[in-house]
């Protein structure tokens, strides 16, 4: 079914692509500008998510960015199909998290989405923000993270009472390609080497597999260094000296491992931008932990760092770099004046006064 969706709407693309670039452009025009606007899924997510969302989009239209927004609200209303069915079409998408309970049947909607999307890479840059103190200075680092398979592939059954199997996949061409991503996108920008997280020395097979792949991208690469680190001490590492890092390339849940601890090195959960890109050209954009925060949403007291520079990175992707550069200053300013901040880095503002303060900053 979902081949099919992908296949009318690659048709559609070819027949429908402008010559100003590789995104589809939707018929609405900017009444400004004159110029196609791209169109831009918009999810708001569970928990925390639509407070989220709004400041996103607020500052968007503050800002006079000019995409279109189709957005989607209560998304546990809303079918996920149409959900891939709205980015497959748009090609690019911003989204709050979606939760997935614990212990429930079905599969996770963030499964489907990756899955139906080809979303192999996931890309969290973890660095040091002016103005938020942390323990430790100097950390500029990107973890790159196979999306699709690994802990994550969803193959669990009973193998008899009381026992259970779940199954990790590590397919050689998933890990080759996102090696070459991570690798392609530490020379794209200007970073000097790539670290493979692994647990080799126990998971023979499959992180072997992964290794293994790793280690033959990288001999394509001789101008950027490659080394290896076992997931156990690279977490230890990563937190008694994050600053060796600088390309973190990991299967899907070390990946997940380390964002997080990442995080907690820069400030927190409400601070990471992340990103999630497909090989048709498909992106979709959303906060780098993708924590819910169920226990503080409808409070108004969510930090929206995260999510505004998701939606800068998101900017960025589509090539509309001024309008990028204009929300990163105004978030940037404001976090360094430091009179307006939420609790979670030492302020007492809220989700809204924050949003209010980087919409005065645009200039």
């Amino acid at each position: 079914f979902w081949v099919l969706i992908l296949v009318v709407n690659m048709l559609s693309r070819l027949l429908r692509t402008t010559s100003s670039g590789f995104f589809r452009y939707n018929a609405m025009r900017n009444s400004n500008s004159g110029a196609t606007n791209p169109l831009i899924t918009v999810i708001d997510g569970d928990g925390i998510g639509p407070e989220l969302m709004d400041s996103v989009t607020g500052v968007l239209a503050a800002a006079d960015v000019p995409v279109t927004l189709q957005r989607f609200s209560g998304p546990e209303e809303i079918d996920v199909d149409e959900l891939i069915i709205s980015l497959s079409t748009n090609m690019v998408g911003i989204k709050g998290p979606l939760h997935t309970p614990a212990q429930t049947a079905g599969t996770s909607r963030n499964l489907k989405i990756r899955k139906a999307l080809g979303l192999f890479a996931n890309i969290v840059p973890i660095k040091n923000i002016p103005g938020i103190e942390t323990r430790h200075k100097d950390v500029d680092f990107v973890v790159v993270r196979e999306n699709t398979e690994g802990e994550y592939s969803g193959l669990e059954h009973n193998v008899a009472p009381g026992v259970v199997q779940s199954l990790k996949v590590i397919t050689r061409a998933s890990s080759l390609r996102i090696a070459r991503y991570a690798f392609q996108y530490a020379q794209e920008n200007g970073r000097q080497k790539v670290t493979a997280i692994h647990k080799a020395n126990i998971q023979k097979l499959s992180d072997g597999e992964f290794l293994a792949c790793c280690r033959a991208v990288a001999e394509e690469y001789s101008g950027i260094e490659y080394n290896e680190m076992i997931i156990d001490n690279a977490s230890m590492q990563m937190v008694m000296n994050p600053q060796q890092f600088d390309v973190v390339l990991t299967p899907n849940l070390y990946g997940a491992i380390l964002q997080n601890i990442g995080s907690g090195l820069v400030g927190g959960p409400g601070i990471l931008p992340g990103s999630n890109v497909g090989p048709r050209g498909h992106a979709v954009f959303e906060s780098g932990t993708r924590h819910v925060g169920f226990d503080i949403s409808n409070r108004n007291v969510a930090n929206p760092i995260g999510s505004l520079l998701t939606s800068v990175m998101m900017l960025r992707h589509i090539k509309l770099n001024s309008y990028a550069n204009k929300i990163e200053n105004a978030v940037f300013d404001t976090i360094t004046e430091k009179s307006v901040r939420t609790k979670d880095i030492g302020g007492t503002s809220t989700t809204r006064e924050f949003t209010k303060a980087v919409i005065d900053r645009l200039s």
